[in-house]
């Protein structure tokens, strides 16, 4: 069975890479590394090294298990790209994601310079995304990298939203998630910040999808804006559900 996840913009997490470093201020009060302690001390036995950089073979093959087609978002407690993980490792989690072709991957680094230097080792199957997370101005640049990966689905993840990114450049972007920072220490989300990348999107007839305000109390504060939920995605997530049940 899949690990359904409580994120707002997949279905599952599956996760044959635990453990991270910090790598730029989004990573400041990241989410990962306190589930990642809190698992430890639960006894699991993916986290005994707790948010040390790990590969776990024994869950290559999960994703095949799962019969009907999900939304899967890869290495929620990782980066599939982190220069920890052997460039044979990440080849390995992409041969899988291909043979799984009726569910959905979606692969999300705040590393794409590596991304990009595997992309000739590396098959983008049209079933896996690619998304960076952008966090505010000094890691924009983010965005051009994605641009240069194989993925035929790019997507950004501006999350936790720390400053004001006007004037974005979305050629080659297919999906924008918007969200603010939850939990201990979380850093305050300007309105106008997230205002200003929907109405961009809509110019730009991109979809966009708010994922929440954030807070110390994310429940609290909801996913609201201005009236309305924002839950658009790809049209391609359709399609491929629909394309997988057709061959049934």
């Amino acid at each position: 069975m899949a690990q359904y996840s409580g994120i707002e913009w997949t279905d599952c997490t599956w996760n044959p890479v635990t453990g991270c470093t910090k790598v730029s201020d989004g990573c400041t009060n990241c989410y990962a590394e306190r589930m990642a302690l809190r698992l430890k001390a639960m006894g699991n036995p993916n986290y005994r090294d707790g948010f040390s950089v790990r590969c776990h073979h024994h869950m290559l093959g999960r994703p095949l298990t799962w019969r009907k087609p999900h939304m899967v978002f890869v290495n929620s407690m990782s980066d599939l790209f982190h220069p920890q993980v052997p460039q044979t490792f990440v080849a390995q989690v992409f041969e899988v994601m291909a043979r799984a072709h009726w569910h959905t991957f979606q692969v999300l680094t705040k590393r794409p310079r590596r991304m990009v230097e595997l992309g000739n080792a590396l098959t983008w199957p049209g079933n896996v995304w690619a998304g960076v997370s952008v966090e505010n101005d000094k890691v924009r640049d983010r965005i051009d990298l994605l641009r240069e990966c194989g993925a035929k689905t790019r997507f950004l993840s501006l999350e936790p939203l720390l400053g004001p990114l006007r004037d974005l450049d979305l050629g080659g972007i297919d999906w924008v998630i918007v969200g603010g920072e939850s939990g201990p220490g979380a850093r305050p989300m300007n309105p106008e910040w997230v205002l200003d990348i929907r109405d961009e999107c809509q110019e730009a007839d991109i979809p966009f999808f708010f994922k929440q305000w954030g807070g110390t109390n994310k429940k609290k504060t909801g996913r609201l804006l201005e009236g309305r939920t924002w839950s658009e995605t790809p049209a391609s997530t359709v399609e491929l559900a629909s394309a997988y049940s057709s061959n049934l």
